[in-house]
């Protein structure tokens, strides 16, 4: 029994939240269980398009053996003993991405789909649907993956550069900067030659670390200690040159304390944003989220054109490192608690309680 499974079981465990999810036909249910209807002996899938039937005539079962077993055949429409579309359709973009992993140059739209076994404009559609991105930015993103393994591997940056599939170094330099967020030579020698200022402070909810490089704001950290902050933040930048902030640094880090405190006043700094095209795009929809209002990850999916990648929302939620700025504890779960937060969870409920108190205020 793999993860995903383990965890859709927990999700409907209960039967009322079986139940739920039949009534929505959430596809995220599929494979957790099966629904019986006791007057036509028929059990289907929870995303089953046939009309629904009267909560006293359903009843819950594992899997189709076990509905089978206690005399319940299969539905005609959503074949429930059957191996189901969306499953289908995830191993058939599985083996497109395989094949964007270990191909020299990426594929052609083409290529792909006739290894996926759809059509070129259904699998485009269905790949974009399952990972969040288009074939061409996914294949972008590995091949960055793969820039930055074989430029610490490598001996030569050139070497680098052709080991990771690239045919022309003039491509390669003039996207290397965005993939990289610094030069090739910088990132290969960890960052060396770069200047990060940063400061240690205390607010209300602990230690804060801010830093910010030559771009803007590349790190914001909240803990309880300053050790593990400051460790963590030197084993990511760790050739680079970390310099204290000096007076006028010390006015950024009082304005990322004073929106912690008065979120009203907002926070506008300019920021060095590093992270793939996905995450991005995740960071770019958190920033729009207003004070005081929270959304769901399946409601962020829905926003970035991506509703079955809930769980590469959250992924990307929980790799962001500038705190506030970029505002993943403004995302909840669908039912309203508050989920994971990568600087606890306890911080994340005083930042929304003091959203929230705002938002009354402003709005009274």
């Amino acid at each position: 029994m793999n993860k995903t499974t383990i965890e859709s079981l927990a999700i409907f465990e209960a039967d009322e939240a079986k139940w739920a999810a039949v009534l929505a036909r959430d596809a995220a249910a599929d494979g957790a269980f099966v629904y019986a209807v006791r007057t036509t002996g028929i059990y289907c899938r929870p995303t089953c398009p046939s009309r629904r039937p009267r909560r006293e005539n359903a009843e819950f079962h594992a899997d189709g053996p076990a509905a089978e077993h206690a005399g319940y055949r299969p539905c005609l429409r959503c074949r429930p003993h059957q191996v189901s579309l969306a499953q289908r359709h995830a191993e058939s973009v599985a083996r497109a991405c395989r094949l964007i992993e270990t191909s020299d140059t990426l594929p052609s739209l083409d290529e792909l789909a006739e290894v996926a076994g759809l059509s070129r404009f259904h699998f485009h559609r269905v790949f974009k649907s399952i990972t969040g991105l288009t074939p061409k930015a996914y294949g972008v993103a590995r091949r960055a993956e793969r820039v930055r393994a074989e430029l610490l591997n490598s001996e030569t940056v050139t070497e680098a550069i052709y080991e990771a599939g690239y045919h022309s170094s003039g491509r390669f330099y003039a996207a290397s900067t965005q993939m990289l967020g610094m030069t090739p030579k910088r990132y290969r020698s960890g960052g060396e030659g770069m200047n990060i200022r940063f400061a240690l402070g205390e607010c209300s909810l602990g230690t804060i670390l801010v830093a910010a490089s030559e771009k803007g704001i590349c790190a914001i950290s909240l803990g309880s200690d300053p050790e593990p902050l400051l460790q963590e933040f030197q084993d990511r930048f760790a050739s680079a040159s970390l310099v204290p902030g000096g007076k006028d640094f010390d006015a950024w880090v009082a304005r990322v304390v004073g929106f912690i405190e008065a979120p009203e006043i907002g926070l506008s700094l300019p920021l060095d944003i590093r992270g793939t095209a996905f995450q991005q795009r995740v960071w770019q929809a958190l920033t729009e989220i207003p004070v005081g209002a929270t959304i769901s990850y399946a409601e962020l999916a829905e926003r970035i054109g991506s509703p079955k990648s809930v769980r590469a929302v959250a992924s990307a939620c929980a790799s962001n490192t500038i705190a506030l700025a970029i505002p993943c504890h403004r995302v909840v779960r669908s039912d309203g608690a508050l989920s994971g937060y990568r600087w606890g969870v306890e911080r994340k409920r005083a930042l929304l309680e003091r959203e929230r108190t705002y938002e009354l205020v402003d709005g009274s």
